[in-house]
């Protein structure tokens, strides 16, 4: 006989055991990628004048991460099932890490630009084959939340990182005859090489080789995940579907207003009357603890209601007015930050939940691909923003254009995310157990 089980006990409990065994590891591995990535933000308040980088200079090195970064992620997602999820993240934390080390040797704008590039081309792939991982081991209805609690990455980066990146620069300026900047870099990839070692030992490829579950817990997961998957059987599929393109666009405005922040924060607030480089740093936290509050409740209240769709939208619409605000209040210190971090707060939110989205369209491994792709296309607005904001301030002096550009992207985001409206499915978790 069928014997339908209850979420609320056995699978539960099960869950418990996976998200103590993966979550923290994984948000862990994902702190160490968004400080890679986005310390170059820090290190221009020492490494521009060391070097004579121009604004437009500093900016173009910046975004030329996600170029390396969209050239290389789909190939890299595509082979995740083939290859295996343990090894690929692995793999690509390790070279990465060796290749962040590597910007100790930066003497120019040229090594500048091949660093950052490489930079992308060996991180590319570890965030969507990171989601599409937990798409082995989460069905749709908790993706919501466990997005939310890996996603906590990119606030805690900016809470952690910015005091981290500020302190390093200061305490060991011209130790062994490196500069601070040298030191940060250095120092913060070594997390990456360890992690990616130990991520050997801790991850299983898919619960149906993890040795610490069991047979029957393996069971009633894979009858839960095998419900409601999406639409698609085969990556061409995925290409042909206008709905991937769709939400491509709404993540690429999403990305330009996340990465504005992310490297331009710490010179926005020295530019609005911010002296010193720790204080800079501790500033910069502020606005990640509002993003990683606001994300928990929104994971939560959309898988609550099964929404993705206005958690999305709705959210970015409020990030552009409140970088509108931070523009019209910057002499105000107090107002400017508040607004600043109410921006920030909303563009996580809405990331957060938009990666709840997918697997309502992909089935099985086709979603390695179909996430590679809409993330491949969205990561461009990472070479936008910081590009745009960057040859803005060179012309203007300061970067109150290109903010008022991204939020004018971020309301059209809004828009297009408002457009997109996937079915909605109930999940039934059954499993054939005698009674």
């Amino acid at each position: 006989m069928q014997r339908c089980i209850n979420p609320s006990t056995e699978l539960s409990t099960i869950y418990r055991k996976i998200d103590w065994r993966l979550l923290p590891f994984l948000l862990l591995c994902y702190v160490v990628a968004y400080l890679d990535r986005v310390n170059v933000g820090f290190a221009k308040l020492q490494m521009q004048s060391d070097l004579s980088l121009s604004d437009a200079a500093y900016g173009l090195g910046a975004g030329l991460f996600f170029v390396g970064y969209a050239l290389f992620e789909t190939p890299s997602n595509l082979l995740l099932p083939k290859i295996g999820a343990r090894r690929t993240l692995s793999r690509v934390m390790i070279l990465w890490g060796i290749t962040s080390a590597c910007m100790v040797f930066v003497e120019s704008e040229r090594s500048f630009y091949v660093l950052r590039f490489l930079l992308g081309v060996f991180e590319a792939g570890f965030a969507p084959g990171m989601i599409f991982y937990l798409t082995y081991w989460y069905g749709r209805e908790r993706l919501g939340r466990v997005m939310a609690i890996v996603m906590l990455a990119g606030p805690l980066g900016g809470i952690f990182g910015a005091p981290l990146s500020a302190w390093i620069m200061t305490a060991f300026a011209g130790f062994h005859g490196l500069a601070g900047w040298q030191w940060m870099f250095f120092l913060e990839a070594l997390p990456a090489v360890v992690l990616g070692l130990i991520a050997l030992k801790v991850l299983s490829d898919k619960p149906s080789v993890a040795p610490w579950l069991s047979v029957r817990e393996k069971q009633v997961l894979n009858a839960h995940i095998g419900e409601g998957q999406g639409a698609h059987h085969s990556f061409v599929q995925v290409l042909k579907d206008p709905r991937v393109y769709l939400m491509a666009a709404g993540y690429f405005c999403l990305i330009c207003g996340i990465y504005t922040m992310s490297f331009w924060l710490p010179s926005i607030l020295k530019d609005a009357g911010v002296q010193g480089v720790m204080q800079i740093g501790l500033y910069s936290a502020i606005p990640y603890v509002g993003a990683m509050a606001g994300m928990l409740v929104f994971g939560r209240t959309s898988d609550y209601f099964f929404e993705r769709r206005w958690h999305t939208a709705v959210p970015a619409l409020i990030a552009a007015i409140c970088l509108m605000g931070s523009v019209i209040y910057k002499n105000e210190f107090v107002f400017a930050l508040t607004f600043l971090t109410l921006a920030t707060t909303m563009m996580w939110v809405a990331y957060t939940v938009f990666w709840a989205i997918p697997s309502q369209y992909f089935k099985g491994d086709t979603a390695a691909g179909g996430i590679a792709v809409i993330n491949t296309i969205g990561l461009t607005g990472g070479f936008l923003s910081p590009t745009v904001i960057g040859y803005t301030k060179s012309i203007t002096g300061n970067s109150d254009s290109g903010l008022l550009v991204m939020a004018a992207i971020l309301i059209l985001g809004s828009l297009i995310l408002a457009a997109n409206k996937p079915q909605r499915v109930q999940q039934k978790v059954c499993i054939t157990q005698p009674v």
